[in-house]
């Protein structure tokens, strides 16, 4: 095999069209091997040719004889020396850090995946060969045609962000072809199109799709690792979730989905994990970066045996050395670049912030995407705290937005009932400007979110007090979810019951998108899915975890609803605000463009907020929205709109407020009559707001009003 210089940038094998460039990072190696293999099935490498060539740490060579789709890997001489941080071992095949393509990933947990031997101490030295097992890269070609591919760039304010799963979203399909269920394909399939538009969905946030690990202890237990969160190839798309089996064909595969829902306007959104890898803690295996320079990629103790474990998974990405800070950057320029992607929500974004001990604002980082001309310009998305206590919601950089579990925890709180949750209540639906208001930013940086992938459904919200995880074969899960089964733990034959608990789901869905900030929907809540109490059902890859897009007439029939509350959201810009209200909680009458009301119609004071019992509100949003302009520097209007909300377990009469000259108020939803006709209500009538229920009034012009108007625009 003919071997030249070749160059040490871009890292990875790169086809050129001429061959195939190999650079690889690996500080402290006294050898670099590249590895070919013939197929996913061989069990050792057909040919192995040493790289010569070294241009500060990073070994290359150039290859004119190699083609897309060749199967390789490396292995790496040098010091094995645990105790300062050193775990070479060349007996190890690793998998190139920068490979776009796994060919083979690791299906059989082989005792000789470990640098030193399985049941002994870390600082022992395996000897046996890895070949047989190992995960394997393969080479590809970037070429693709993207048919003049645009971003659908939708503005944060118009931003509905659904978080899905590839194959949960569409392995139980009816309507989408057998061959590409539970796919990349399936996911752009045209019924998954339609729903998506029918819900008004612009855009999908996935759960991991880069290359992860099946951890082995998952696997000896009949389970696995559903939901993704343990990377090991940052550049290539998990390749169980494609229908096309060659290297190439899951890359290209991946380019279609996204190219096809671009043509359709919705956004692609990845969740990446790049706080820590697959390989775990010093126990775990030697594939990747262990064995290329372990002392480099992971963040290690005082005792550099040992890792920092800020990810609860054994170890930390080290962000603080620069070719691993380059890899996570590379990384998501190559996503944005190469593979068309719209943005990102990071995984334990806390640990990517610690600098060097705990979380800065201004970390290297940080610095880093705000500089980038490409990273700078697309969705970034943090979950602002990490597994070790680290929690920082509200601090982090102006281009960011952010899950807010504050949002999520209030709001759970107060439809359960729990007493004093009133101002909270005022406060998130209002942005959150508390958490996001001191350094600039806007109700748009606040992800609000009442479930998600980690914990309950909304269904099981309401339907479950404790967790039933017994199929994860280990005590998970969180043990406090604010969650309410209403009497009955699970499912239950009670008709009242489950009118109830339909609309606390109901109440939930609509004080989700009726409050400032960008709304995020869990895929299948839209039509009452449920994981039986399940709330952590990571490692499970079956019907519980997979969305049944079988629904009985009841859930049909949520999911009108919930399609008429995302249209109420989209109709009304006064939900969608781009700037924070005028004095939310306090100031004169005349200086408001939000008015708190208690059922009287009369301004809520400090003692009503405070009042432990109080679990009522009316919420009045001036429609005219002073100082929000669209992107052309247009004033935007829109109706007056009142929120009546009350959590309390009775009845409650509520005096609807004075509207402008010529309205009236017309009710345009009712949580606890989901399917009555709109009516209408003059100013200083009384309304009957039922227990734990949500309201939704919208002023309208009497046909006079219209009238006089349309007689002053002809003059």
């Amino acid at each position: 095999m003919p071997v030249r210089t070749g160059k040490p940038w871009p890292l990875g094998a790169t086809w050129t069209g001429n061959g195939v460039n190999v650079a690889v990072y690996s500080p402290h190696a006294t050898a670099v091997e590249l590895c070919l293999f013939d197929g996913p099935e061989a069990t050792s490498e057909s040919q192995s040719i040493k790289l010569t060539q070294q241009s500060h740490f990073v070994w290359h060579g150039f290859f004119p004889d190699l083609r897309p789709g060749q199967l390789y890997g490396f292995r790496v001489d040098g010091p094995y020396k645990p105790e300062v941080g050193h775990r070479f071992n060349r007996n190890k095949v690793l998998l190139d850090p920068y490979a776009k393509a796994v060919a083979r990933d690791v299906t059989t947990w082989d005792d000789s995946l470990y640098g030193y031997t399985l049941g002994d101490s870390d600082l022992t030295f395996d000897e046996r060969d890895s070949a047989a097992f190992a995960p394997l890269g393969a080479i590809v070609n970037d070429a693709f045609d993207w048919r003049g591919d645009h971003r659908p760039k939708i503005p944060w304010n118009e931003t509905l962000i659904y978080e899905c799963h590839v194959k949960g979203a569409t392995k139980l399909h009816p309507r989408v072809a057998a061959t590409k269920r539970g796919t990349y394909a399936g996911l752009a399939a045209p019924a998954m199109i339609r729903h998506l538009h029918s819900l008004g969905v612009t855009t999908v946030e996935l759960l991991p799709i880069h290359h992860f690990t099946k951890d082995r202890f998952l696997r000896e237990r009949k389970l696995t690792n559903y939901w993704g969160y343990n990377s090991i190839g940052f550049f290539a798309p998990e390749k169980s979730y494609a229908a096309a089996t060659t290297p190439q064909g899951i890359v290209n595969e991946f380019k279609e989905m996204v190219r096809t829902l671009h043509e359709h306007d919705i956004e692609i959104i990845l969740d990446v994990v790049y706080n820590h890898t697959g390989e775990g803690s010093e126990n775990g295996p030697t594939i990747c970066f262990r064995g290329l320079g372990n002392a480099s990629y992971y963040r290690l103790l005082k005792d550099r045996r040992y890792y920092e474990n800020y990810s609860g998974c054994g170890n930390s990405w080290n962000v603080h050395d620069p070719f691993a800070l380059q890899l996570v950057l590379d990384s998501l320029r190559y996503w944005v670049e190469e593979m068309h992607v719209d943005g990102f929500r990071f995984d334990l974004a806390s640990v990517l912030g610690r600098e060097p001990y705990d979380f800065d604002p201004g970390a290297a980082f940080f610095d880093a995407v705000q500089q980038d001309p490409v990273l700078s310009q697309v969705k970034l998305i943090a979950e602002p705290w990490d597994a070790a206590g680290s929690y920082n919601l509200g601090q982090f950089p102006g281009l960011w937005k952010e899950w807010n579990g504050q949002f999520r925890d209030t709001m759970r709180e107060f439809w359960k009932g729990d007493p004093g949750k009133l101002r909270d209540v005022g406060t998130r639906l209002c942005g959150s400007s508390d958490l996001f208001q001191h350094n600039g930013r806007s109700p748009l940086a606040s992800i609000n979110f009442i479930t998600s992938h980690d914990g309950y459904t909304l269904r099981d919200l309401v339907s479950y007090n404790d967790k039933h995880n017994e199929a994860n074969l280990e005590h998970s899960g969180d043990d406090h979810n604010r969650s309410w089964n209403h009497g009955v733990e699970g499912p239950t034959a009670d008709k009242e019951i489950n009118k109830l608990r339909a609309r606390q789901q109901r109440n939930f869905l609509a004080t989700l998108f009726f409050s400032q900030g960008v709304p995020m929907l869990l895929a299948g809540d839209e039509f009452c899915r449920t994981q039986g109490g399940n709330n952590n059902a990571y490692c499970q890859d079956n019907e519980i975890s997979w969305i049944d897009w079988k629904n009985t007439a009841e859930q049909k029939q949520f999911l009108t609803f919930t399609k008429k509350v995302i249209s109420l959201w989209k109709q009304h810009p006064v939900f969608r605000r781009q700037t924070f209200f005028r004095h939310p909680m306090h100031g004169d009458d005349f200086d408001r463009d939000v008015h708190w009301l208690t059922p009287n119609a009369t301004p809520m004071q400090n003692s009503d907020w405070e009042a432990g019992y109080a679990r009522c509100v009316g919420m009045m949003l001036d429609g005219r929205m002073m100082e929000e302009v669209n992107e052309l520097g247009e004033p935007i209007r829109g109706d007056n709109v009142l929120l009546l909300i009350n959590a309390a377990d009775h009845d409650i009469p509520f005096i609807l407020p004075d509207v402008p000259l010529q309205e009236f108020w017309q009710c345009e939803l009712d949580t606890f009559a989901p399917t009555a006709r709109r009516q209408r209500y003059e100013h200083g009538a009384t309304f009957k707001l039922r227990s734990r229920s949500l309201v939704l009034f919208v002023g309208r012009e009497k046909l006079l009003g219209r009238l006089k108007k349309k007689v002053a625009h002809r003059l």
